[in-house]
């Protein structure tokens, strides 16, 4: 039986990956992301055998719309089988010069969206009586960095979310587990390495190797394939009994 999976932000960086990963699998997906990019995408996705694409546009700082996205897959597949909460955004200041709307917004987007396809998403996998939903972290739900208030108070969040849900669905065919990755060279990172490059007067590419060894043993990012494989990984039965986890894949950051 062909497996249902639903992406958020699957237009670029992890998500694209997981989509892509997911469809060569022979999974029907449904994803959101950015409007501009979708028809591109769904035809690359029919094109590496995805059997059922379909793309939905979803403000995911609105709970509501949240909740109506997972909803309409369901509804217009008839399952749904994996959630993959993955689309988030990002602000860079000082706490004290942080913008009430820029934390709003984070929290939002990259934390509450999570708890609210979840809401929508659980009734309807324990109808069925299985369920899967991959919550894609980040280091920084381990560890701290400056100038990240928001976005590290998300992630540590999602992460307890993530197993308070496993609790919740321990006594069913339902697993949560989250993913953390290091730094991953997608748009959202991309724009930062672009920002300490200007300000420092050196080269993207040497600003992205700085970036990485900073934080990671390795010197290397983290790929977004690496991510789309753990996902499926977490979407077999050889993840049937693996809930309330968290995978670290950061090349050795945390491990310092």
């Amino acid at each position: 039986m062909t497996q249902h999976l639903l992406v958020t932000g699957a237009t670029s960086g992890i998500g694209h990956a997981i989509a892509l990963a997911a469809a060569s699998a022979k999974m029907a997906i449904s994803f959101s992301g950015l409007e501009s990019q979708c028809d591109e995408i769904v035809s690359e996705f029919q094109s590496a055998g995805a059997p059922y694409v379909a793309y939905y546009h979803a403000d995911l700082s609105e709970g509501d719309m949240a909740r109506d996205l997972v909803t309409r897959a369901h509804a217009d597949y008839g399952s749904l089988d994996i959630l993959v909460n993955n689309a988030g955004i990002q602000h860079v200041d000082r706490i004290e010069d942080f913008p009430t709307q820029a934390w709003d917004k984070v929290i939002a987007v990259n934390l509450s969206s999570s708890f609210h396809t979840m809401a929508a998403a659980l009734p309807l996998m324990r109808d069925a009586g299985y369920g899967r939903i991959i919550n894609i972290a980040s280091v920084h739900g381990l560890v701290a960095s400056v100038n990240k208030a928001a976005y590290v108070a998300a992630k540590h969040g999602l992460i307890g979310l993530t197993k308070t849900a496993a609790l919740e669905t321990a006594d069913v065919n339902i697993t949560c587990n989250a993913i953390c990755p290091g730094w991953v060279r997608t748009p959202l990172v991309e724009a930062q390495i672009t920002a300490r490059a200007k300000s420092a007067n050196r080269t993207i590419e040497e600003e992205a190797h700085l970036l990485v060894s900073e934080k990671q043993p390795s010197g290397q990012f983290v790929s977004p394939q690496d991510i789309a494989e753990m996902v499926l990984f977490l979407s077999s039965p050889a993840a049937n009994q693996v809930t309330g986890s968290h995978f670290v894949m950061d090349g050795g950051w945390t491990a310092q």
